[in-house]
């Protein structure tokens, strides 16, 4: 079956995750938003103290959208390294499901959307402590989910392909601490990137997370506009790449 022939059975891969999930929801949450929500009150609310406005606006009102998309982006990219590593090589649930009337494509395809799904979860649950703090309006309710969707897609997307070259847990180390967190550093979360170095600004039109942090601040703050529209279509195109490519890579190395 080729990926253009992606069928409805990704539910039930989707579906077998949510079942396992379900088993330890409350540790993954607390876990996944434990580091945003200290960003949020060491940054946003300790240094913010110490510095006037920022585009306008509070330091800590600045820095909630950036945290609030990134931490859709760590959840996809946890769920689909670590998590889809133990599923494919300690808990051989790959092989499994392939032996099934599943295709590797569909397996594949229900892995992203699971992390997907976990990126959306992580982003309410965000979303609702920034409601705490005052920050967002009710726009947002409606307009976030269309951007948790964006970023899930792309970041369990490339998620997918790491995971595919990968030997050992080790080997997500070099992804993290590489190419996630300079991205989480300099893609305009913490301070705006008309105030960085030209080199700065030049790699930051290469990080994705640099568009879809356009778009929170855009959404979170009602001022959306077409440049707006441009970042979340050029984040989709570029998922729907890393897709294809994910599951091509993702076949070579179930498939031998």
């Amino acid at each position: 079956m080729s990926e253009s022939m992606l069928s409805h059975r990704i539910y039930y891969v989707w579906k077998r995750n949510l079942v396992s999930y379900r088993r330890f929801a409350i540790p993954s949450f607390i876990a996944s938003l434990g580091e945003p929500i200290l960003y949020l009150i060491a940054m946003g609310i300790g240094m913010g103290s110490y510095m006037g406005l920022v585009d306008g606006m509070p330091y800590l009102n600045f820095l909630a959208p950036g945290l609030l998309v990134s931490t859709s982006m760590f959840s996809a990219t946890y769920e689909c390294t670590f998590g889809a590593f133990v599923r494919m090589k300690i808990e051989k649930v790959y092989n499994a499901l392939i032996v099934t009337p599943l295709t590797v494509e569909e397996v594949v395809a229900g892995e992203i959307l699971w992390g997907m799904t976990r990126s959306m979860l992580s982003g309410f649950i965000m979303l609702g402590v920034l409601l705490a703090f005052g920050i967002p309006n009710w726009k947002s309710f409606l307009l976030m989910p269309l951007l948790w969707v964006a970023v899930g897609f792309f970041f369990s997307s490339l998620a997918i392909i790491v995971t595919s070259f990968a030997p050992h847990f080790d080997f997500f180390t070099y992804y993290l601490e590489l190419y996630i967190m300079p991205m989480f550093f300099f893609s305009g979360i913490f301070f705006p990137l008309d105030r960085m170095p030209a080199a700065v600004k030049v790699i930051s039109h290469f990080m994705p997370l640099t568009y879809a942090v356009r778009v929170s601040r855009s959404f979170i703050y009602g001022n959306a506009d077409w440049s707006v529209l441009l970042n979340l279509a050029a984040l989709i195109i570029a998922g729907l790449f890393i897709f294809y490519w994910a599951m091509h890579r993702m076949k070579k190395r179930l498939i031998k």
